[in-house]
This record gives structure tokens, sequence and C-alpha cells, in this order.
């Protein structure tokens, strides 16, 4: 996993090829003072997903992915887990919804 410190969090799809069956690889973010801490985190494609966001801040925050049709509210103080099928390589932008000025993340 590789993260960066933006308000962006970025998901990227790396091109390698899974076996069937495979087990889903699990990523982690934490959002703290309404940033994604890491902002950028690298998967395998074609792999399901198992994305764990956990809210450091009181207040709520709303992840979401408008390309993938996730949009998750994550309590102050608590975490939630989102299942992602097997995604093509690429980049996947996520946002905190309640603030996308300073909470943006991508996936590889």
């Amino acid at each position: 996993m590789v993260w960066s410190a933006t308000a962006t969090m970025l998901l990227t799809c790396l091109g390698q090829l899974s076996a069937d069956g495979q087990e889903a690889v699990t990523a982690r973010t934490a959002i703290k003072e309404h940033r994604f801490q890491p902002a950028e985190i690298r998967v395998p494609a074609n792999t399901p997903i198992t994305l764990v966001v956990r809210n450091l801040d009181p207040t709520p925050e709303e992840f979401e992915c408008k390309t993938l049709r996730v949009e998750k509210i994550v309590a102050g103080k608590s975490e939630i887990t989102i299942l992602l099928r097997p995604l093509a390589p690429g980049r996947y932008r996520f946002v905190r919804d309640f603030n996308e000025a300073t909470a943006e993340g991508d996936r590889r």
C-alpha cells in the first residue's frame, strides 16, 4: 500500500491478474482532521477488495466514490467495511462528501 497525505484518496489497481477464487485483499485508511491518512492505496487489479475506513474525528463523514457507486456514512470515532468487487486496472477517486475540498482519495 502507498498513501500520500492529501484530501483525496486514490485507490489504484495494479495491472496484475488474479486466480479464480482468490480471497479479498484488505486495504485500510483513516480520516483524521478531515483528511485521509494515507490518501493513496495500491492493490492488485482483478481481486476482491475489503476496504476498511476508520473515522478518527468526532464528527461523521460521508465516504463516496461516484465511479463505483459507493456512498457510506462513517460515524465519528467508528469504522466501516466496504466490500469491492474485482476492479480493472486504473485509478478510482474517493472523497469525503461532507467536505470535498479537504478530503479526497484514489485507488490504484
